[in-house]
């Protein structure tokens, strides 16, 4: 039986921060320090996801009936208190996760999630994101409106640009209409709860229904399952391990619930002869970047290079291996982020790669040291799944190859990633192994880059956060970029023969303020099929 557990934090249900139901709790860490903090946190009963069910199902049917420019108000609205609160809003996130407050927290992801919600709103007040296409030969119209409810799991390396509240998957879902069922990574709890009282706040101000944001801190796996499944929801957007992930996504494809995962990625880079002869010192340190960024705990950090054997090789590597050597090891996002990383690093070894460096645990310490591990190209052929082994942190295995076909290989090999990059000569040195690679690596990535690193995501409608199976759930979506991302949580209506004055404003002939709205004459002279 669950009991309410007094002195936890509150979980936010309907407009309401109150007590959860709730048979234990946790503490999140500070893994700088490794000490437990304060704050305790409930993990809920079911009883609590039915409460915020309903409420969430009154809420989107609310929602359908407002007005766009009054989302767009509250997205804009919730940007502006998150201006406000930015140097709070950061040193609570570096207490539960370490990040540096300046520059990663306060001048890169807060900004970044503040600009993100205003692109959203854009898109909510334009309407651009529903793709309306009307036939007026045949009085058919169409349009993606909002799918309804959305789960959204964040992940514990981004505490606000992919937040479950904040995130991009929160700003796509309230764009298209949806109100947001928010559970919160239990790496930072407190950061998402004084999001939630932001967006509460915004809510109120804007006059969207108070559970238009709701929160959760933790649930039981069966709990979990149920809640993705249930008839209420419309859709889930999901971020983190491929495990955790994959067991949400049977129940959600049980029920017939699409679910948007991201889920892990080595990012392969490939640095062809040419480029190594031509300027391999900068590579060295735009490799260096990259890799221990934020301790390499980023979903697109390059864990994966592949190489040609050489001098122009063997000079990459214990070029790397000596920086990686003087780099003091970064802070890592918790405890069990390091016991995955250096279980990893084992696995990766047991199966015949060399480390050439790191590899072990600091004692007292949530960190692991620069680690780089170095395997043949035909070893990796050999076993191509345990070499893919994801290393979440600061570590990257170089895979060297014999021959330009070798490399074809092993890129044949490889299972889906977010992303792809091949550095090649600026004189055509690499011209023809580019011509031959290329096309093999791009089949298997979402975003191909040419001589640059893939840490960078930029929030931009042109790109893609994507990518094929394991690195999400789907090909055809992005978690980023603006209007595709909101894509993942409309549905595609259509409208028959539906009068003029009955039909929602985007897809009358004009709408209410005189503008046309983009319109497709079909003008079908066949039959009609179906």
């Amino acid at each position: 039986m669950s009991t309410v557990i007094e002195q936890s934090e509150a979980i936010l249900v309907a407009g309401r921060w109150r007590q959860a139901a709730a048979s234990s709790y946790f503490h999140s860490s500070n893994p700088a320090t490794c000490d437990e903090l304060p704050e305790k946190y409930p993990v809920s009963s079911w009883s609590d996801c039915e409460e915020v069910l309903t409420a969430a199902a009154d809420a989107a049917e609310q929602l359908r009936a407002l007005p766009v420019a009054q989302i767009a108000e509250f997205l804009e609205a919730y940007a502006q208190q998150i201006e406000a609160n930015v140097d709070e809003l950061a040193q609570i996130a570096n207490a539960e996760t370490a990040l540096p407050v300046k520059p990663r927290l306060a001048d890169v992801e807060i900004p970044r999630t503040i600009g993100q919600l205003r692109q959203a709103a854009q898109a909510a007040r334009s309407s651009s994101w529903a793709q309306p296409v009307i036939d007026t030969k045949l009085n058919i119209r169409s349009c993606y409106e909002a799918i309804g409810p959305v789960c959204v799991f964040g992940p514990n390396n981004f505490p606000f640009a992919f937040g479950s509240v904040s995130g991009g998957d929160f700003a796509a879902a309230i764009a298209s209409g949806n109100p947001v069922i928010g559970k919160a990574n239990t790496s930072h709890p407190g950061t998402t709860k004084k999001l939630a009282e932001l967006a509460l706040a915004a809510t109120s101000q804007s006059g969207l229904p108070p559970a238009t944001v709701q929160l959760i801190y933790r649930l039981s796996h069966d709990d979990g399952a149920k809640l993705v499944s249930d008839f209420r929801v419309g859709a889930i957007g999901y971020t983190g391990s491929r495990r955790a992930g994959l067991a949400l996504k049977s129940a959600a494809d049980a029920s017939g619930k699409p679910i948007y995962l991201e889920l892990s990625s080595v990012n392969p880079v490939v640095l062809l002869p040419g480029a190594l002869q031509q300027r391999g010192s900068e590579i060295v340190d735009e490799f260096l970047t990259s890799a221990l960024m934020g301790t390499g705990q980023f979903c697109t950090n390059p864990g994966l290079v592949l190489a040609l054997r050489g001098e122009a090789t063997d000079r990459f590597v214990d070029a790397v291996a000596e920086r990686f050597e003087s780099a003091p090891p970064g802070t890592l996002l918790s405890t069990a982020v390091q016991s995955s990383l250096t279980k990893a690093i084992e696995t990766l070894t047991a199966a015949g790669a060399d480390l050439v460096c790191g590899g072990q645990a600091i004692a007292g310490k949530c960190s692991v040291t620069n680690t780089l591990l170095k395997v043949a190209a035909s070893k990796f052929i050999s076993d191509p799944e345990v070499f893919q082994t994801e290393a979440f942190g600061n570590a990257s295995l170089v895979v060297v190859a014999d021959t330009v076909d070798e490399l074809a290989s092993v890129i044949r090999s490889l299972e889906g990633n977010l992303t792809g990059c091949l550095y090649s000569a600026s004189d055509g040195a690499d011209d023809d192994a580019y011509a031959q690679l290329a096309p093999l690596l791009v089949a298997g990535v979402g975003r191909l880059l040419n001589d640059k690193m893939p840490t960078g995501v930029a929030v931009s409608p042109a790109m893609n956060h994507g990518g094929p199976y394991p690195s999400t759930g789907h090909p055809g979506f992005t978690a980023v970029g603006i209007p595709a991302s909101i894509w993942r949580f409309g549905k595609l209506t259509c409208y028959d023969g539906v009068r003029a004055e009955r039909l929602p404003a985007l897809l009358q002939d004009k709408n209410p303020t005189g503008d046309t709205w983009r319109c497709v004459d079909l003008n079908w002279t066949t039959a009609d099929v179906g």
